[in-house]
């Protein structure tokens, strides 16, 4: 039995849905007008056909890259799929020269409780309530938008993974001042406070994880990393301070001060988008890849 006493401790582990990874927004209609069995019934005549590219494809691609001289990455599918259709997922994956192996397929029932015992380090999804349920195990986790237009291929050899700050990659707490008080509020909170490290978001691991990647690249794969912040200056400060707090190196900032961030991402390429806020979310989908992070106050 191969990889009895398996372990994928030390590995950046992605789980992620097959609607994430692969186009099956044509089989989810077929789903959704009438049962499982009608669903189950054209996976399986598709078997042999290769499901299209989903949003989350390009970043599992790249990520993937990075086993070329030793297990790095581990991806694994879970999904509320039945096995049945399970086997059209692993057929895809095989298809694009995907080395995914492991998967578990729950038949319409959750299936984030088994983000634990991967200790997965981000969940992609489509399903909103998968994703909370994560969140709140504290797994970071995102909903994919599939409509989100698919990456650009004008960086084969990056990663480029784009983040908003509050409530993503640090706590809410400066979010809810802004909620409560508005941003005059804001900008002097984070001003008196900007040598005090803000507490990690739900993001922190993920971003953790991507920095020891980044630190050691493959030999055709590296990250590049975007912090895309409504803060600007002076809350700018309290913002970078707290990454390198963290000892982490973003590659690039962008304190956009309310600008509608969209623009900004398409020009940055990356192979995906995370933020709490889903006028963000669709903002940003109508370029690149994104999906919505449902934490903290801001997040509906």
């Amino acid at each position: 039995m191969a990889g009895m006493g398996a372990t994928l401790a030390g590995q950046l582990v992605v789980a992620i849905s097959s609607r994430a990874l692969f186009d099956f927004e044509e089989e989810n209609r077929v789903f959704e007008a009438s049962d499982d069995r009608a669903y189950m019934q054209l996976q399986l005549q598709r078997l042999d056909k290769p499901a299209r590219a989903g949003v989350a494809f390009s970043l599992v691609n790249k990520l993937l890259a990075f086993n070329s001289q030793a297990p790095r990455v581990e991806v694994v599918i879970l999904s509320r799929n039945d096995p049945v259709s399970g086997m059209r997922v692993f057929r895809s994956a095989r298809h694009y020269g995907l080395p995914i192996q492991r998967g578990v397929f729950t038949r319409g029932q959750s299936p984030w409780r088994y983000l634990k015992p991967l200790a997965a380090h981000l969940f992609l999804s489509t399903n909103e309530a998968d994703v909370r349920s994560a969140l709140e195990a504290g797994v970071p986790a995102a909903r994919v938008y599939p409509h989100s237009a698919r990456a650009s291929d004008a960086h084969p050899n990056e990663v480029r993974i784009a983040f908003d700050g509050d409530a993503v990659l640090f706590s809410d707490e400066a979010e809810r001042v802004f909620q409560r008080d508005g941003l005059d509020a804001f900008q002097i909170h984070e001003s008196e406070r900007s040598q005090t490290p803000l507490a990690p978001g739900p993001f922190k691991p993920l971003l953790e994880a991507l920095h020891r990647l980044q630190r050691t690249p493959a030999r055709d794969m590296r990250i590049r990393t975007a912090l895309v912040t409504a803060r600007s200056a002076p809350a700018h400060e309290r913002a970078i301070r707290t990454l390198m707090d963290w000892h982490i190196e973003i590659d690039e900032a962008m304190f956009l001060g309310g600008l509608p961030k969209g623009e900004f991402l398409r020009e940055f390429e990356p192979d995906f988008f995370f933020d709490d806020q889903t006028r963000h979310v669709d903002s940003a989908a109508e370029h690149v890849p994104a999906g919505h992070v449902a934490a903290g106050v801001a997040s509906a």
